[in-house]
């Protein structure tokens, strides 16, 4: 009877210590949210519901709605879901719905429509709530705008951890089966018109590097400003789409106004294919075609199939050299 007695009194404890911790992630919700509202956020969403009793806490957001005015950047879903251990919040698993999310920037608004997307957090203790690691995984995947699908893959691998310094993140990705249909759409008018047979998916699609930014990512990445990188240790990114091949490593720091400055190794095959490419798709103009074939000809080696370019870019003063060559203005790196 004794240890009925006190089986019974923990359960008791145990019901009364889950229902004050899911009201208290509930409040805390609801008080982030009208935080975010009274600093001229626009703040929507439905009803709140909490589950899984016993041992976990399982917070489900119908409709949410955010939408920053001072960056542009705006979100919106039909329901995400916030899944945690009962004993300690600070373990995060986001589970997101498999309907369109839609994502804004300013007046350009992007669906993604992903199976089985989750993310999982690990949160240091303390009001910051610092991030220690995250990974983002999903199924097949698609992005899309107004005129139909512009991105898809079968599935995405992200992976971001804290390293010994607190602004020190390691950083991998790789998505599988990547298919770039909007430009085959735009650029081929469909599969059936591959010009140089290229095939209908990326061969492989990834980067690893080691990144720092001038503070941690904590809870004020979303609530004030995003954390701006200062140095990239990029130690592989590589795309192959065909016989299309682009993969660099290499050294850079950002200054604070987004320059770069560093040095990254370049190795390109079939450059030629990727000018037609980006002429076929007018982000080059015809007109200047052929000064930027006379340029990266310079850097060229073999002939025909073979013949690929392997330099250094040299970032400096918010332009891209090419050995003694500057050949062109390099694009800000600034978070928004």
């Amino acid at each position: 009877m004794r240890l009925l007695k006190w089986l019974s009194l923990g359960a008791a404890i145990w019901i009364v210590y889950w229902g004050v911790a899911a009201w208290g992630l509930r409040s805390g919700f609801e008080a982030w949210f009208s935080e975010q509202q009274r600093q001229g956020w626009h703040v929507a969403y439905g009803p709140m519901t909490t589950a899984g009793f016993p041992t976990r806490h399982v917070t489900r957001l119908e409709q949410p709605q955010l939408a920053d005015p001072g960056t542009g950047v705006a979100w919106s879903a039909d329901w995400i879901e916030f899944d945690s251990p009962a004993l300690w919040p600070g373990a995060q698993s986001l589970r997101f719905a498999p309907s369109p999310q839609r994502f804004s920037l300013f007046d350009q608004t992007r669906s993604l429509e992903a199976e089985d997307m989750r993310a999982e957090l690990q949160l240091a203790p303390g009001l910051a709530l610092e991030l220690e690691q995250l990974s983002l995984t999903s199924q097949a995947w698609q992005i899309s705008d107004s005129s139909g699908s512009l991105w898809q893959a079968q599935g995405l691998s992200l992976k971001m951890r804290q390293l010994a310094q607190p602004e020190h993140y390691q950083l991998s990705a790789n998505a599988q089966g990547v298919s770039p249909s909007g430009l085959l759409r735009v650029g081929f008018g469909g599969l059936n018109r591959l010009k140089g047979g290229l095939p209908p998916q990326f061969e492989t699609f990834q980067i690893a590097a080691e990144l720092t930014f001038d503070t941690p990512w904590d809870r004020r990445a979303i609530e004030l400003r995003r954390p701006q990188p200062r140095k990239i240790n990029l130690d592989l990114a590589e795309a192959q789409w065909g016989d299309m091949l682009f993969r660099s490593a290499g050294d850079l720091t950002v200054d604070n106004l987004g320059r770069l400055s560093g040095e990254l190794t370049l190795r390109v095959e079939n450059w030629r294919g990727i000018l037609d490419l980006a002429e076929r798709l007018s982000l080059l103009p015809p007109s200047t075609r052929n000064g930027a074939e006379r340029i990266l000809s310079l850097f060229s080696t073999g002939t025909g199939p073979s013949e690929k370019i392997d330099t250094i870019l040299r970032f400096q003063q918010g332009q891209i050299w090419a050995g003694p060559l500057p050949i062109g203005t390099a694009p800000r790196l600034i978070l928004r």
